[in-house]
């Protein structure tokens, strides 16, 4: 996903790309709270970003969330959590 960055230079064609993405991940392979920790991810690290943002430890040139951020991040980061917690399951199996 993070390979489309570079491709895809619109900001919500992007997060739609990404939405499509998981959408079609979730429906291949349903696995217990995968969505529960898709919100909690998109939830905390929007929060997180935000606060880098405001402080001046990150910057972006794309601000269409909230004038902070690109939309498509949260997004990006909730599936990380998804795909973190898979790996974990996983590698603990």
């Amino acid at each position: 996903m993070i390979g489309l960055i570079p491709i895809v230079k619109n900001d919500y064609l992007l997060a739609t790309t990404y939405l499509f993405i998981i959408l079609i991940s979730f429906l291949i392979r349903k696995e217990e709270k995968d969505f529960l920790v898709f919100v909690f991810g998109l939830v905390v690290l929007t929060i997180g970003e935000s606060l880098f943002v405001s402080t001046g430890v990150e910057t972006f040139t794309s601000r269409t969330l909230l004038g902070l951020m690109p939309i498509w991040l949260p997004i990006l980061w909730g599936y990380a959590f998804v795909a973190i917690k898979r790996s974990v399951l996983i590698i603990s199996a």
